[in-house]
């Protein structure tokens, strides 16, 4: 509810800024799933630019996807920015997203056109970054623990209690983690690992970017996170490294989507085209120090941003594991499997 209600706020207070008059230019509702900061500088910028008064919600990519289920009937919102690829490609499945065509698409790389196509032209990528391993250098020195650097180094004994992860059901982070473990693994194989990983794991938090926040204050010494996360809480001061599994990981493609009934649909289409542009794809970076691949090639890559280029990563199945029902049956087991495991 606080989430909700800082971005109902935020909208309320852009609305009272000097110069956001241009009232007669209308209004976006904006579901955002990046970072709050990332969300604050887009629905900012974007007013700033075209006038246009910009509401923005922030919340998880699972939040968000089980909102528009529930509003499918009267949607409030009018476009989705940010958050995992796979639940933009399960709304797009259940005709929760409208298809729309960018005349910015040849700017874009390949993945972000994949995503676009794989869709039927209602989710675009706007972002890209690879699932990893989070850790608090100083905790693992204190405590005489090597960082760990494979999958199957989480589930010894050493790390009891010291492991971190999003809770699938809320976090497209925790869902790519889990697809990405099927893919290596096997389904059965892997959820025979994360019933294992269980009794290492000592919370499992709403947002993907809780574990990557608590291993920067200290609470946790590894997390399961997007590795440009941890260099952003590394950038900010604290004692954090990170590490791809030496087995080969997955990535998400962060995407954007435009509901279907949106009420603002011209100015979903404006705000959809001026998120694609260079300009605005530094503004995480430039805002929160976010350091994802950017979607469009005229977007430097940010500095000291992991090069995905360099890190060994699977063949995600993104058309498979976008599936609605793949998602549900997945998230389904998790939670019947592992989730009701004590601890």
């Amino acid at each position: 509810m606080a989430k909700r209600w800082h971005g109902a706020m935020f909208g309320v207070l852009l609305a009272c800024l000097p110069g956001a008059a241009a009232w007669a230019q209308g209004s976006l509702n904006l579901y955002c799933s990046v970072q709050v900061e990332w969300c604050q500088a887009v629905a900012a910028g974007f007013q700033r630019e075209t006038g246009i008064r910009a509401a923005m919600t922030q919340r998880g990519s699972g939040e968000s996807l089980a909102a528009m289920r529930a509003e499918a009937q009267n949607p409030r919102g009018d476009v989705w920015f940010g958050g995992t690829g796979d639940p933009h490609l399960a709304a797009a499945e259940e005709n929760l997203t409208q298809a729309y065509e960018s005349a910015l698409n040849p700017q874009l790389q390949p993945w972000a056109l994949n995503q676009w196509r794989q869709s039927g032209q209602r989710a675009i990528g706007i972002y890209a970054g690879a699932v990893g391993f989070g850790f608090n250098t100083e905790l693992l020195a204190r405590r005489g623990l090597a960082a760990p650097a494979c999958w199957a180094d989480l589930v010894e004994p050493r790390f009891l209690g010291e492991v971190q992860m999003a809770n699938p059901a809320s976090s497209g982070t925790a869902y790519v983690i889990i697809a990405t473990l099927v893919q290596l693994q096997g389904e059965d194989a892997a959820f025979g690992f994360l019933r294992r990983l269980h009794a290492n794991i000592n919370a499992y938090s709403r947002a993907g970017t809780g574990p990557i926040k608590a291993v920067a204050r200290g609470e946790t010494a590894v997390s399961l996170s997007f590795v440009h996360d941890a260099v952003t809480e590394r950038n900010a001061g604290f004692p954090v490294a990170w590490a791809t599994p030496c087995e080969g990981t997955g990535y998400e493609i962060g995407s954007m989507s435009i509901l279907r009934g949106a009420r603002n649909l011209a100015n979903a289409r404006r705000f959809y085209d001026w998120a694609l542009a260079a300009p605005a794809q530094r503004l995480g970076f430039e805002a929160g120090g976010q350091l994802q691949t950017p979607a469009n090639r005229a977007a430097p890559l940010p500095p000291g941003a992991p090069d995905l280029s360099q890190l060994r990563l699977i063949d995600y199945d993104f058309a498979r594991y976008g599936r609605s029902a793949e998602r549900r049956r997945l998230i389904e087991r998790w939670e019947r499997e592992v989730g009701t495991l004590p601890r």
